[in-house]
């Protein structure tokens, strides 16, 4: 979940003001994401398709006020961010949390993650930020004299681009206990054999760095240990992306309670696709059978054998056996055969609690919470009025009440790698590639000079055929960072670039103006932070002992 992006293992972007479609590379047979190796992303519409990330464009129109890295597609995808939307413009809670391994300066890579964290507080959510300290000193070998010197200077930067440290909380792994507690809990429910299939963890890897992962899923839960359950979004690039996997999946583990929904006594829990078909057959026998007569589960298996003229209401003893014959092994034969073995039974919409853990008090808590037609079983509660959004409230506020977390499965938002200035990827070990935020504002101001662009070889041939501004490091510089927030700006430097009117002379020149102000300003912000830094509950100088490990 940490963002230490962009570095060595950073992939190219083509982001661009008008047109958000994603890099693709003819060249690459598979995508894979690495949080710590050296992958690059080289086909962002791969992480839709292999990897179940959604499109950000999709869901921008319900963004309040999106910031302008969502409205240029520098933010390309998400997972399950809706919930989080609805709380902003709601004035719901909400709590947006990300995290920095501090293993070199902060960069402009970083200050993608920095923004999109102070625009989450701006819009109203509780903005976390922490340095994962613990995972720099085990998994990239840092010593904690390292740790602690570039940790001042990425919190410094955080402030100077307007993080507020009175309303926000900032902390590092290493001293935060109430953290290292949870990520106690969470590992009980972690396995070996997944951190060997989602990172590939082997017998070589240290047991601190696999204590780190655990660690990082129990930062993307902090927000809903401090102030209780709520929507939660970790900002992060894609190469990030299993650990977010991952602790959705251990937020479900956690759960006391599983809520699905249901239509008769058998359970289709892990069986979606049935439990859609058979919700769009019950829709069409209730349009069928009247009021007057309950619906059977014999009459949906008749259905799905016959269609709708051989469900007869008034003559449903006589329905002959139901067998699908050739269709054995697909969703519809497997549905048929459980709703003939379920017979006559009636067939029903609910909602069923699962007890999957936790004190046997909160089962009978949820018995007597459930209000209206119920059935309790052994291990499960059916209720016949709740609807599945109030069943998943009801479920989550028993279980907090009993002593549970409830967590809500955090959400993300994934931004673009930006390509490197000397073209490639930007790499923090080839200085000429990226710009530090901490670089002397003449040097940024030469780096962006020397930079590569997406340019003809001649000014006839720009002005002919325009420039290539998709490809073009110097265009993304203004599209993630010296436009800022003018639209206006990104649109006219592609419009001119791509119609032959801007030449990478001048275009670069005012690039590099812009750089060099933009590093002046924020250098200054970084001294006037210092002493809000001084006055924060954050340990600077570690007391903390070792020489730095390796995974």
């Amino acid at each position: 979940m940490t963002d230490d992006t962009p570095h060595d293992d950073d992939g190219t972007s083509e982001a661009g003001a008008t047109d958000a479609a994603a890099a693709t590379d003819g060249g690459v047979e598979e995508t894979t994401i690495d949080p710590w190796g050296s992958s690059t992303i080289a086909d962002y519409r791969k992480l839709f398709e292999e990897f179940g990330i959604e499109e950000f464009e999709q869901i921008l129109g319900d963004v309040p006020n999106p910031h302008y890295l969502m409205r240029r597609g520098v933010i390309f995808g998400h997972r399950d961010y809706e919930p989080v939307a609805d709380a902003l413009a709601n004035g719901e809670p909400a709590a947006a949390l990300s995290g920095f391994m501090p293993t070199g300066d902060p960069h402009i890579g970083h200050k993608l993650v920095f923004d999109e964290i102070i625009w989450h507080q701006q819009q109203g959510a509780d903005a976390y930020a922490l340095i994962a300290d613990l995972e720099a000193h085990s998994a990239r070998g840092m010593t904690w004299d390292e740790i602690d010197e570039h940790t001042e200077s990425y919190l410094l930067s955080l402030l100077a681009l307007g993080f507020d440290a009175e309303e926000g909380t900032l902390y590092r792994q290493s001293q935060n206990r109430e953290l290292q507690d949870l990520a106690f809990e969470l590992g009980s429910n972690a396995r070996f054999a997944e951190f060997g299939s989602i990172y590939g963890f082997d017998g070589e890897t240290s047991v601190s760095h696999m204590q780190s992962v655990v660690t990082q899923m129990a930062d993307m839960l902090y927000p809903q240990l401090v102030d209780g359950p709520k929507p939660t979004v970790i900002p992060v690039g894609p190469d990030q992306d299993p650990h977010v996997r991952l602790a959705r999946d251990l937020a479900v583990r956690m759960r006391f309670f599983k809520v699905t929904r249901e239509y008769a006594s058998f359970s289709l829990e892990d069986a979606e696709e049935e439990r859609e078909l058979l919700s769009e057959t019950y829709d069409r026998l209730a349009e069928i059978i009247d009021n007057d007569h309950k619906i059977r589960c014999v009459d949906a298996a008749v259905l799905l054998r016959d269609g709708e003229d051989a469900v007869d209401p008034s003559n449903r003893d006589s329905y002959s056996s139901v067998k699908m014959g050739s269709t054995t092994g697909s969703v519809k034969a497997s549905l048929n055969n459980k709703l003939q073995n379920a017979g006559k039974e009636p067939l029903r919409p609910r909602v069923r609690f699962f007890h999957r853990h936790g004190p046997e008090d909160a089962f009978e808590a949820m018995i007597d919470a459930i209000e209206g037609e119920k059935r309790v079983y052994e291990g499960h509660i059916d209720s016949f009025e709740l609807d599945f959004d109030a069943a998943e409230d009801l479920a989550r506020e028993v279980e907090v009440d009993a002593g549970g977390y409830g967590f809500i499965q955090p959400s993300s938002i994934y931004h673009r790698f930006m390509t490197g200035l000397t073209g490639g990827k930007m790499s923090s070990s080839i200085p000429a590639s990226h710009i530090s935020l901490l670089d002397d504002p003449e040097d940024g101001y030469d780096k962006v000079k020397s930079a590569t662009t997406g340019g003809r070889e001649t000014a006839e041939k720009q002005r002919e055929l325009g420039g290539e501004a998709d490809d073009c490091p110097v265009y993304e510089l203004y599209a993630y960072l010296l436009a800022n927030d003018d639209d206006g700006l990104v649109e006219e430097v592609y419009e001119e670039c791509v119609g032959g009117e801007r030449l990478c002379g001048d275009c670069k020149e005012q690039a590099a103006t812009l750089m060099q102000e933009f590093l002046k300003n924020h250098q200054e912000k970084r001294e006037e932070a210092r002493e809000l830094l001084d006055d924060l509950d954050i340990v600077l100088d570690s007391e903390r002992k070792g020489p730095g490990g390796s995974h």
